[in-house]
């Protein structure tokens, strides 16, 4: 199977869907942030691992504690995958922190700033070269 085929981005979809829900209603984990996303996953073709991006809305320290605590309820999360989803082989997972969309709102944030400005710059009264004579 190829890696971009369709069975593998069905399998994808179905995988992202059901890790979503179970990371968000059942696993129990206090340093799991309640704003914790699946961006994406990767199944492999062979259907032996997975790797998970995980977002997570928060700083640094939310982040590292929900990677931590996924990383602990791997086994669970593995488990509750298998029981809801009919794969020949349920993958490993590996999660990891994907930080694109805080990337995306730091360069809004500095793209908002350079518009703000430039449209102060334009507002600035325009001097006449024929003034200064």
């Amino acid at each position: 199977m190829r890696k971009n085929s369709i069975k593998n981005t069905r399998i994808n979809g179905e995988v992202l869907k059901e890790l979503s829900e179970i990371i968000r209603t059942e696993v129990k984990d206090p340093r799991i942030a309640p704003m914790t996303s699946v961006v994406s996953v990767e199944v492999a073709p062979d259907l032996k691992t997975c790797k998970a991006w995980i977002s997570v809305l928060g700083d640094d320290q939310a982040a590292a504690d929900t990677l931590a605590g996924l990383n602990s309820a791997v086994g669970y999360i593995r488990r509750q995958l298998a029981h809801s989803l009919n794969l020949r082989n349920t993958p490993v997972l590996e999660f990891i922190l994907d930080q694109s969309i805080e990337y995306g709102v730091n360069m809004t944030k500095k793209i908002d700033a350079v518009i703000e400005a430039d449209k102060s710059y334009r507002d600035l009264p325009e001097q006449d070269s024929s003034d200064q004579e």
